[in-house]
């Protein structure tokens, strides 16, 4: 399907190998998006060197996107960064004209511990980067798109942690929640411009960070990773864990024309998981 055809997409948090910005990337420019790649880019001594999208992995990852057919580019972006964020719009508008979809995808979901251990900075470092930037880009992308005048489409991936509390993960559950919150408050000042602003919101996904979850979360119960994932396909009603794909095709039909009646939506894609 060509669904988004001519459309330009920025997606952020994208430039890793096994990512769930990869999945949303390939998929929107297999249904005719231009597509700009960001990631941070660069060392972050608050994230670990180990756990961002570096420029060469980010060039790599837009390679083998023109590979299969895609027109793309990379920017680096740190989403806390103002100016770094009107920059990557800017690059968007000079290498394709326009800006017509935003995906807020960058995110911290690795610092795990619990509350009462939790530095002030860590906190701020997970509500900073979830939520702070996706207030940022959000900020800039509508002011592009209101100045274009042709409505435009901002996605959040937010996550069933936006609708109920998680062990070890209380920055992270107050961020998503706090990006229904910024999704449901935007929809509604956006709206007279035809910019929807919606969020998907999957359960858990075993991508390269998802995996570190799967770690923690099995040590944390006295069971192996494949015990810890048994138990979790237990709870899903549909037997599996999520699959990138499955959120990067609810932000392909949220970006679509198909979709140009919902706004300030925050939609489940859990397998059943979340039924609220």
């Amino acid at each position: 399907m060509q669904r988004l055809f001519g459309k330009v997409a920025l997606i952020t948090g994208a430039g890793r190998h096994h990512g769930l910005g990869l999945a949303i990337a390939e998929r929107l420019g297999r249904e005719g998006a231009k597509v700009v790649v960001t990631d941070i880019g660069v060392p972050a001594t608050d994230l670990g060197s180990d756990r961002i999208g570096t420029i060469a992995e980010m060039n790599t990852v837009v390679d083998e996107l023109r590979a299969a057919g895609v027109d793309a580019v990379a920017c680096a972006l740190d989403v806390r960064d103002e100016a770094q964020v009107q920059r990557a719009i800017a690059t968007a508008v000079e290498h394709f004209g326009a800006l017509d979809i935003l995906v807020n995808n960058a995110g911290v979901g690795f610092l795990m511990e619990p509350l009462v251990e939790m530095s002030r900075e860590r906190w701020q470092t997970v509500l900073e980067v979830n939520l702070m930037g996706a207030f940022l880009c959000t900020k800039h992308a509508a002011r592009r798109m209101i100045a274009q005048g042709t409505g435009g489409r901002v996605i959040n991936i937010a996550s069933v942690a936006a609708k109920s509390g998680s062990i070890h993960l209380a920055a992270y559950a107050a961020s998503k929640h706090g990006m229904v919150g910024l999704t449901r408050s935007a929809a509604l000042e956006l709206g007279a411009h035809r910019i929807t602003v919606n969020a998907v919101c999957p359960n858990h996904v075993t991508t390269g960070l998802g995996a570190l979850q799967n770690d923690y979360r099995a040590k944390q119960r006295g069971q192996s990773v494949e015990e810890y994932l048994a138990e979790m396909r237990g709870r899903i009603p549909l037997g599996r864990v999520g699959l990138a794909n499955d959120t990067a095709k609810a932000v392909a039909f949220l970006a679509s024309d198909e979709a140009q009646y919902i706004t300030g939506e925050a939609m489940n894609v859990s397998g059943g998981q979340e039924v609220h």
